[in-house]
């Protein structure tokens, strides 16, 4: 579990195809590379990688078909700065909100002002029933609570800090991002829908956590 709290940034160094997927290495800081030990789990861009190698100034993860197909990892353009938090540990402060590092999709930023503000963000529909007002998003990893949502939208806003403390500066409308839904908005999703409570789960997605 991760908390969406972006302490250190990264720089994808190189992406090499390997048989089910791919292998990136990623420079870090030394403070990230302590815990990028093998088999610690290290959230990048908000997806939970596995370290299966690390030195003194970088680590690798592979990464499997599904998340090539599933995040942005794949198409990241080499030299990209990405947002790197270790996994939580028992007795850490919970500053953002829980995150698992299971990317539901990814969206696309819609507009921005110049620095901070209300940044507007797609999602698939899928997304819509799990996505509420004042309820929480992690966008490339980053724990943001949703000001406003529709069907295939929601916005977010933007202090300076965050802006400046991230990679968010860089985006530019139409850049894909990896969304991860609230779970706790995706277990009361999944209940209503197995519940077949069709209308009240339309409600929920209009009205939020009302």
């Amino acid at each position: 579990m991760f908390t969406g709290l972006i302490r250190q940034l990264g720089t994808l160094e190189t992406r090499s195809s390997r048989p089910g997927g791919a292998r990136i290495r990623i420079a870090a800081p030394a403070d990230l590379l302590a815990r990028a030990e093998l088999g610690a789990s290290i959230a990048v861009n908000g997806a939970c990688l596995t370290s299966v190698a690390v030195d003194g100034r970088a680590w690798e993860a592979d990464l499997s078909e599904e998340t090539l197909a599933k995040t942005t990892l794949g198409r990241l353009a080499l030299g990209a700065t990405v947002h790197l938090e270790p996994a939580l540990r028992v007795g850490d402060p919970l500053d953002g909100h829980l995150v698992a590092g299971h990317v539901d999709a990814v969206g696309q930023l819609l507009s921005r002002p110049v620095d901070e503000g209300i940044w507007r963000f797609s999602l698939p529909a899928d997304l819509a029933p799990m996505t509420a007002p004042k309820g929480s998003m992690a966008v490339d990893g980053i724990s943001l609570t949703v000001v406003d949502c529709g069907a295939d939208w929601f916005t977010v806003a933007l202090i300076p800090e965050t802006v400046k403390r991230t990679a968010l500066a860089g985006l530019r409308p139409g850049d894909p991002v990896n969304l991860e839904a609230d779970p706790i908005g995706r277990y009361v999703a999944r209940a209503l829908a197995l519940r077949g409570a069709e209308d009240r789960l339309t409600d929920f997605a209009r009205r939020g956590w009302a």
